[in-house]
């Protein structure tokens, strides 16, 4: 399995990223890249129509999250144990948000990540992310029970 249908895979499985119509954009040895398509979901003040800011987080956990695939040889259940964002402006109403992650550190216990929320470019980024993720471990059969493969 490439590190994009491993990305994609993990994505499928996780209902709140289904709802909001998330996909991956990119995976690769660089980095992930992972699309929020605009929505009235995601609205936090309806006169007008800027995302909520809870909708970036959620954005930049997974992504940051699912980074771990591309760097990890096989596949482990990380969870967030540290999420720090700093918002830079808000959302253009009408566009999707894309969020970049790649992980730094990789150690035997801690996975050390960061990125950045945009829009049109990287450069001109909406929010910067760094977050930690606990490891633990592929377990004892390799994730089946994860049903990667299923809910897609």
């Amino acid at each position: 399995m490439t590190i994009q249908q491993r990305a994609q895979t993990f994505l499928s499985v996780l209902r709140h990223c289904q709802v909001l119509g998330m996909t991956v954009e990119q995976a690769d040895e660089n980095g992930l890249v992972i699309k929020l398509p605009y929505s009235e979901l995601i609205v936090g003040n309806p006169v007008t129509g800027v995302v909520h800011g809870g909708a970036i987080t959620t954005l930049m956990d997974t992504c940051c999250g699912i980074s771990t695939v591309c760097y990890l040889e096989e596949l482990e259940v990380c969870p967030t144990l540290d999420l720090r964002i700093d918002y830079m402006h808000p959302a253009e109403p009408g566009k999707p948000i894309y969020g970049f992650a790649e992980c730094y550190r990789v150690t035997p216990a801690v996975i050390f990540t960061r990125g950045v929320a945009y829009q049109e470019r990287r450069e001109e980024p909406l929010a910067h992310v760094v977050g930690t993720f606990m490891r633990m471990g592929p377990g004892p059969d390799g994730l089946k029970s994860f049903k990667l493969g299923g809910n897609a």
